[in-house]
């Protein structure tokens, strides 16, 4: 999908960011049939939507807060994006060692059962003790963390759940722009007149309604604004986390309690990784200079280490990440790690004036449901639009859901059996049934021209850059894939190469 021209063009609505809720809101927007815009300053999910622990769960540690609200509602979408995205989100397994000097077990056991069963779990297996004396769960942890409890969750692609939103919204008639700056916007005869830039060429849209979904930024985007100001508050919370090599042989993941009452997770990742994470730090200044400090660093290892035998060492980190969370201010004085992961709106606009809708706050499992309800926010001002739809509607390449995909993964293994098996599967998650739109009539390695390292082919390229807005090197690299992290320098350079030698086509 090449980046489009919006000039002089009258939307129902336009989306500000292209994080997760932007993409959602805009995908919800027009398949009700609105005429949509979504307008994004960098790359899709380039932000805090790329800086998750990648997990769509309920958040078993918000129960203890009592946000049984929040947690039943992101079981119950689990379960409905499980469906929509199969290929994008698969089932993953948890250990839960008890630590005798932390919670009880009798609280863990209560916590567990109503995480299985607030939000009608059908799909995936329930909790059940383990015995961490013998099998090979408890082998790399500590003698002293005997038993526990194993729990389902589901682990996530989260900078692709966001282009898969984006190309869903685009196939429903929105124009995506990205690298696209919002530069002002005011009210004039019930519409919205708007202007942005795409870097020096400005251009001029006007809008019934604007929704700001601008994460971090939501605050300060009021200054671009006439006659707006910010009626909730953000409060920014820094997460960072590590990846290491690989300290575990096995397929499921540890979350393990920390003495701060606090849970750190340790997943496996890719073929030899374990992302550990999170962090959860007051953050002040430009959210895109977050990086994780050394006390963080320092804090992850520690955490682990309590329960790995083997000590987790700075000399284990191969790379890091951090990102910045804009979670809605209630006003309470509870820490950073306490703050609430639910939303809130903030509707402005009265009787004959176009309205600004801003979104607070919201978790990678509820965007789906976030969209859903600043839909139905803006109804009163946009009384045409359709009825919800994205419940049972599956999301691009994941076509028949979650059951669907074991037989299309034999399908795929044979169809391109001639590639290196972690390409292959690599590229089944990552494209789901769309994977034939990614290599075509290709019979062998050739057929995908120019191969960079040992995972990569020019035709994904040219996907990434065609069909997913891919710019940059870094787009592909760090966004539509996670190849960085396996790729050389100089592997990377040559991908950056080939995106300056073939850029996208025309408008």
């Amino acid at each position: 999908m090449t980046q489009g021209k919006a000039s002089n063009q009258t939307y129902d609505v336009l989306v500000i960011g292209g994080g997760i809720n932007g993409v959602g809101i805009a995908r919800d927007s027009a398949g009700r049939g609105l005429k949509t815009c979504l307008v994004e300053m960098n790359d899709l999910a380039s932000a805090t939507s790329s800086w998750s622990t990648k997990l769509i769960h309920g958040g078993l540690r918000y129960l203890e807060q009592y946000e049984f609200k929040l947690v039943r509602e992101s079981l119950v979408e689990r379960e409905i994006l499980l469906n929509a995205a199969p290929h994008l989100i698969e089932p993953l397994r948890f250990i839960l060692p008890h630590h005798k000097g932390l919670r009880p077990a009798w609280l863990l056991r209560l916590g567990l059962y109503l995480y299985d069963t607030l939000g009608g779990r059908r799909l995936l297996p329930p909790t059940r003790k383990v015995d961490l004396k013998t099998g090979i769960y408890g082998m790399p942890l500590k003698a002293e963390f005997a038993r526990g409890f194993e729990y389902s969750d589901c682990r996530a692609d989260d900078a692709r759940l966001v282009v898969v939103n984006a190309q869903d919204a685009a196939e429903h008639g929105a124009d995506i722009l990205t690298r696209t700056t919002f530069k002002s916007a005011r009210r004039e005869d019930g519409l919205w007149h708007i202007e942005i830039a795409q870097g020096r060429q400005k251009q001029s849209i006007a809008a019934r309604a604007i929704v700001n979904a601008a994460g971090p930024w939501v605050t300060s985007l009021f200054d671009t604004i006439e006659g707006a100001e910010p009626a909730k508050g953000l409060r920014l919370v820094k997460g960072s986390h590590i990846f290491t090599k690989s300290l575990f042989d096995h397929e499921k993941a540890y979350i393990f309690q920390h003495k701060d009452k606090r849970v750190v997770f340790a997943i496996p990742y890719g073929r030899d990784l374990t992302l550990i994470g999170t962090t959860d730090e007051p953050y002040e200044g430009d959210p895109s200079d977050a990086a994780i400090s050394e006390e963080e660093t320092t804090y992850l290892l520690n955490a682990v280490s309590q329960y790995f035998k083997r000590p987790v060492t700075p000399d284990d980190v191969v790379s890091t990440y951090s990102g910045v969370r804009p979670l809605f201010d209630d006003l309470s004085k509870d820490t950073a790690a306490k703050v609430t992961r639910d939303y809130a709106f903030d509707l402005q606009g009265g009787e004959g004036e176009a309205p600004l809708l801003s979104v607070y706050g919201g978790k990678l499992t509820t965007y789906r449901k976030l969209a859903l309800d600043a839909m139905q926010t803006l109804k009163k001002h946009l009384p045409e639009m359709g009825p919800s739809w994205t419940r049972e509607a599956p999301l691009p390449g994941g076509r028949t859901g979650y059951a669907g995909m074991a037989g299309f993964r034999i399908e795929m293994r044979s169809r391109y059996g001639f590639l290196p098996e972690a390409a292959r599967e690599r590229m089944i998650s990552a494209y789901g049934f769309r994977l034939p739109k990614v290599l075509g009539n290709a019979v062998n390695r050739e057929d995908l021209g120019t191969a960079f390292g040992g995972e990569l082919y020019e035709a994904e390229l040219i996907y990434m850059r065609d069909v997913e807005w891919a710019r940059t090197a870094e787009d592909a690299l760090n966004r539509r894939s996670k190849l960085y992290l396996i790729l050389s320098e100089e592997e990377q350079q040559a991908v950056k190469g080939w995106f300056d030698a073939n850029p996208p086509a025309p408008a």
